[in-house]
C-alpha cells in the first residue's frame, strides 16, 4: 500500500464514521459506544456541541497518551483525533439534504453500524486510529493489566448503558445494535471476521523481529525449530497472537525490519492467556 493510498483510506474512514454519526445515529441519539457516544448525552445535558466536546476530550486524551503510553503509541493517533471532530463538523448538516423519515429505527441503527464499522476498519487498515477511547483501552491494558477486549466492553457498555439512563430503554437497544454492528463490520474490514490474528512469520532477521515483538509491542512470542522443504536447512519459524485492528500497522513496522519477510495470517477464534494487546512505551 503507497502512501496515498493509506491517507486516502484513513480520510475515507474518518468520513464514513462523520457521515454515519450525523445522518443515523446522532438525530436519534444512538450512543453507539465511545467519545462521539458520551458527546450526545452530553449535548442533551448540557447543550454543548457534539464536535466540539470530541475535540476537548480527544486533546485531554491525547495528552495522556504521551503522558502514559509515550510518543510512539500517539504518534498515530494525533492526526485522526484532531480531524475526527472536524469531519463531524463538516457533516453536521447532512440531515438537511438526506431525510430518513420512513426508515425503521432497527433498518437506522443497522445502517449506522454498518457505515461506522466500515470507517474505522478503514482507518484501522490505514495504521491509524480517531483517538479517543481507543487511547483509554491502551491506558487500561498498560496499567491494570485488563485486556483491551475487556476493556471495550466496559467502557462501551457503560456508556451505552448511560445512553438508557438519559435518553431511556428503548434508544438504549437501539444504540447496542448499532454498536454490535459497528464492532462486528469493523473487524471484519479490517482483515478477515476474528478479533485477534496468528502471526506466523518467517525471517532471515529473527532476532531483530523477536526484539520488535517484545520489546516494543512488549507481546509475547512462540518459536519452531523449522526444517525448509525445498533445502531441507534447519530454520525458525515465529508464532505471535495480535489484535485485528492493529495488523497492518505492525505487518508494514516488520516489513521496514525484514523486506523479504514471509507472513501467513489465521483467525484466532480462542484465546486463553489474554496477554496480547499493544502496549507500546
Amino acid at each position: 500500500m503507497t502512501k496515498g493510498q493509506k491517507y486516502l483510506e484513513f480520510l475515507t474512514g474518518l468520513f464514513l464514521i462523520s457521515f454515519a454519526f450525523n445522518l443515523f445515529l446522532a438525530p436519534y441519539n444512538f450512543a453507539a459506544g465511545g467519545i462521539s457516544g458520551l458527546a450526545l448525552m452530553i449535548h442533551q445535558c448540557f447543550s454543548i456541541n457534539e464536535s466540539l466536546f470530541i475535540f476537548i476530550m480527544n486533546v485531554i486524551l491525547l495528552f495522556l497518551s504521551y503522558l502514559l503510553l509515550g510518543k510512539k503509541a500517539t504518534r498515530n493517533t494525533i492526526v485522526g483525533s484532531l480531524l475526527f471532530p472536524i469531519f463531524i463538523e463538516i457533516t453536521s448538516h447532512i440531515t438537511s439534504f438526506i431525510q430518513l423519515e420512513n426508515l425503521e429505527y432497527l433498518v437506522i441503527a443497522f445502517l449506522g453500524g454498518l457505515l461506522s464499522g466500515i470507517g474505522y476498519g478503514l482507518i484501522f487498515k490505514s495504521g491509524f486510529t480517531s483517538g479517543g477511547t481507543d487511547i483509554l483501552n491502551q491506558i487500561i491494558e498498560k496499567y491494570f493489566h485488563i485486556p483491551i477486549s475487556i476493556s471495550i466492553l466496559i467502557i462501551d457498555g457503560a456508556i451505552t448503558l448511560l445512553a438508557g439512563y438519559i435518553f431511556g430503554i428503548q434508544t438504549m437497544v437501539y444504540s447496542m445494535i448499532a454498536l454490535f454492528f459497528l464492532s462486528s463490520f469493523s473487524n471484519k474490514k479490517t482483515l478477515g471476521i476474528g478479533e485477534n490474528k496468528n502471526l506466523y512469520i518467517y525471517t532471515l532477521k529473527y532476532n531483530e523481529i523477536k526484539y520488535y515483538l517484545h520489546n516494543e509491542l512488549k507481546i509475547d512470542s512462540t518459536d519452531f525449530e523449522i526444517i525448509k522443504g525445498y533445502s531441507n536447512e534447519n530454520s525458525h519459524l515465529i508464532l505471535t497472537v495480535i489484535k485485528t485492528k492493529d495488523y497492518y500497522r505492525i505487518k508494514q513496522e516488520i516489513e521496514q525490519i525484514d523486506s523479504n519477510v514471509f507472513i501467513t495470517v489465521t483467525d484466532a477464534y480462542q484465546i486463553i492467556n489474554q496477554n496480547i494487546a499493544i502496549n507500546m512505551q
